[in-house]
């Protein structure tokens, strides 16, 4: 076992241990799923509860294992390159995932009284925002919200320089404050969808607007636990100014998760607000 150890450091490449968790893991995925059509079609929960549990123990023991491998000095430099593309191609992917959402958004909105649409144009009466939808007034709270993660990009930026120059104060000041930010994005988010004057059944601007906005809601609540994650690692030494990935991929995630906000903003708050504001 050490001679195996000693080889892998004559080479820039990390050859990873055997490991029970992508098995489990798969395991508990497939449980879960099994468990989401039970309880859809029966009620019955437990099954479900099992699979998010097994789910969630394997996303924490794997993650502990690629933090011990780094502490460990197993992530060289080509190894830490291979992870920001992999980082990258990840985003890439949550891009696309936001491409539908607003695709089908466009669709719906610059399509409303195409004459191949009839039944559309039955639901919507012909306009954009549908008859008797009372949209948010974009200035009100949606504003304050896109304040609110622009603020919180800059202070992960602060964090993230403070790390470069070795400043652990600042980098916990700044982790801090972003998640204190992104905490009152979400709470502020569930105070808007309780007092909507629209649900989400029914009509397809509710189903556009909660989609995209609610996956995104989505984003940020996982954005703030990847970030809570770096601040507890940060609290125990780790990240240096050398080797940061972990802390380095929660701050490009949350930029990613900061400019679809622009855009939700822009698209469906703005330039889709009707002539009635809901307050």
């Amino acid at each position: 076992m050490a001679d195996t150890h000693a080889h892998s450091h004559h080479h820039d490449y990390h050859l990873v241990n055997p490991s029970p968790w992508p098995i489990i893991g798969a395991v508990s995925a497939f449980i879960m799923a099994l468990g989401g059509v039970v309880y859809m079609h029966y009620e019955i929960i437990w099954l479900l509860l099992i699979g998010a549990a097994g789910a969630l123990y394997t996303m924490l023991v794997w993650w502990r294992d690629v933090i011990r491998e780094a502490n460990g000095g197993d992530h060289t430099p080509v190894v830490q390159l291979h992870h920001r593309y992999g980082m990258m191609l990840f985003i890439l992917s949550e891009i696309m995932f936001f491409v539908a959402w607003f695709w089908a958004y466009f669709d719906a909105s610059l399509a409303v009284d195409h004459p191949l649409q009839e039944m559309r144009m039955a639901v919507t009466g012909g306009e954009w925002p549908p008859q008797d939808i009372a949209t948010f007034d974009p200035w009100g709270l949606p504003l304050i919200n896109t304040l609110i993660l622009l603020t919180s990009g800059t202070t992960v930026t602060w964090a993230h320089h403070a790390l470069l120059h070795g400043d652990r104060k600042g980098l916990k000041q700044g982790l801090l404050l972003t998640i204190i930010l992104g905490v009152l994005f979400s709470a502020f988010q569930a105070y808007e969808y309780m007092h909507a004057g629209f649900g989400f059944a029914g009509h397809i601007y509710g189903s556009t607007f909660y989609m995209a906005t609610g996956f995104h809601g989505a984003h940020v609540i996982i954005g703030t636990i990847f970030l809570t994650v770096c601040l507890f690692r940060s609290m125990k030494g780790d990240f240096t100014p050398q080797q940061h990935f972990g802390f380095e991929a929660a701050a490009w995630y949350w930029h990613f998760v900061d400019v679809v906000w622009l855009f939700l903003f822009a698209i469906i708050y703005v330039a889709g607000a009707g002539t009635q504001a809901a307050h």
